[in-house]
Formats: structure tokens, sequence, C-alpha cells
């Protein structure tokens, strides 16, 4: 895999079909993605094999973020931080 010159927590792979493989690191969060399944399939393996890891299924939340995904498209949402935040603001009363 090569390291992202602009972001090294991603990594990318370029098939001899043209498909791409993408991997996001960040602390020990990993997210997999891209168009060529067998490469996906095989680096899940290897992971797997080296490391104490688990698969989550389809991504659900990353760094704050939920991830919905339908047939029509992905939709991302900070709704849960949002009102976290929220909840930590205190109103001031202004005399």
């Amino acid at each position: 895999m090569i390291r992202c010159e602009t972001d090294h927590s991603v990594f990318f792979r370029r098939s001899s079909t043209h498909k791409f493989i993408y991997l996001v690191v960040y602390v020990d969060d990993i997210v997999i993605t891209g168009d060529d399944q067998e490469g996906i399939k095989a680096l899940k393996q290897h992971l797997f094999n080296h490391f104490q890891t688990k698969d989550l299924g389809p991504l659900r939340y990353f760094l704050g973020i939920e991830v919905a995904q339908s047939k029509s498209g992905i939709a991302i949402s900070q709704r849960k931080y949002a009102h976290s935040r929220r909840d930590r603001t205190y109103s001031c009363s202004n005399p």
C-alpha cells in the first residue's frame, strides 16, 4: 500500500485491473473501503493474521461522524456530537 502524501493516515492501492483499496487509520480505528472486493478481503485477512482485530461490519460511526449507507447513497452526520456540545453549554442571563 502507498501512504498518501497529504494525509499520512490514508493508504491506498491500485490493482492491475484499476480497482482501488483505501485504508484509513486513526489511533486504533481502521476503515477499509474501495471497489476491489477480493483485495479488501485479502487485506482484512492479512490484518487478522498479524494484529488483534475485529470486523465490525459496514461503517456506522468513525471519528465522531455517523455514517448511514443506503442504495441511494451515503449520508454523514455529527448529530451526536452536536447534541453533546449543546448539552455542555450553559445559558447566560443578560441584564
